[in-house]
């Protein structure tokens, strides 16, 4: 097992700890503030591609068109989407389940070592568990675990035709800095996947990811914000060989349209980052230059 460690790579990590470290030395100070007539927030989508802690109510039945882009590879032009239909479930007020099927679309041209392609199909299923581990009655600081399996079968970057598992599992945690008014996120990500093309052999690899996020309602049941994405790419399920990472950093939005409709809105561009054995700044085979992420949640 080989992990590089060097001050380019750790340098986002030391600013997400920072930041933790800041807010989680005043909490219950930041907590006492006056909320000025504002009401508390679920959490769970208000910080854009960071997840809050939130699961919702006990009962709670809703639908999510959540659709993720990436756009801007090192040539060509490129953008690639996804959107999970998902029908989302919380049975106890500790428990939230998500599953649904998933649709890609795809419009790359002359970008080098992807086929030019345009097409938008069904390209697998997908499930989301979340368990609270900390809720905000016990402590200042709630914590989710939240583990995705998920089947692709055409490749999220390229579209070629493949064989793809993967299990996205994240810890998410937020807290008050402002009672009802300024939200902290924090998420730690591990996702390790195995992919097979065509009658070819299993590949495997892996991210990790470590992000911050702030969201303040500027006024009720509206934030506005910005989110930190640390992201680093390896051959391997566990880590093995390190190929490159990526630094993302943009704005958030969240508007409670009514009490059963909301949206969540999000664009980040890469601003730091590297790829193994290329020169050129940013690491735009792993990643994309830019990701954007829209949600629609509908309760009924």
């Amino acid at each position: 097992m080989r992990v590089r460690v060097e001050w380019s790579a750790c340098r986002p990590l030391t600013i997400l700890a920072a930041t933790a470290t800041i807010a989680f030395s005043n909490p219950i100070v930041a907590r006492a503030e006056d909320n000025g007539g504002f009401q508390e927030l679920e959490t769970k989508y208000i910080f854009g591609f960071s997840i809050g802690s939130s699961v919702g109510d006990q009962g709670d039945k809703e639908f999510e068109p959540d659709t993720k882009a990436d756009f801007g590879k090192r040539g060509g032009s490129y953008g690639v989407g996804q959107t999970a239909l998902e029908y989302e479930y919380t049975p106890t007020q500790f428990m939230q389940i998500e599953l649904g099927p998933t649709v890609s679309y795809y419009s790359i041209h002359n970008v080098p070592g992807l086929d030019d392609r345009d097409m938008g199909t069904i390209n697998g299923f997908e499930a989301d568990i979340r368990s609270v581990l900390i809720d905000h009655n016990q402590s200042p600081f709630a914590v989710t675990l939240s583990v995705e399996p998920e089947f692709h079968s055409r490749d999220e970057t390229s579209g070629d035709r493949v064989v793809n598992y993967d299990l996205e599992t994240r810890l998410e945690v937020d807290t008050q800095l402002i009672k009802n008014r300024l939200y902290l996120g924090l998420n730690l990500l591990y996702e390790p996947e195995t992919t097979r093309a065509d009658l070819g052999t299993w590949g495997n690899e892996s991210t990790f990811g470590a992000s911050s996020a702030l969201a303040f309602q500027i006024i009720p049941k509206v934030t506005i914000g910005a989110d930190l994405w640390y992201l680093s790419h390896y051959d391997g399920a566990v880590f093995n060989s390190f190929t490159g990472d990526a630094v993302y950093l943009g704005p958030t939005f969240y508007w409670q349209i009514t009490p059963k409709i909301l949206m969540s809105a999000a664009w980040e561009a890469q601003i730091a980052g590297r790829e193994v054995g290329v020169s050129s700044a940013l690491d735009l085979t792993d990643f994309s230059r830019e990701r954007a992420r829209l949600l629609l949640e509908f309760e009924f």
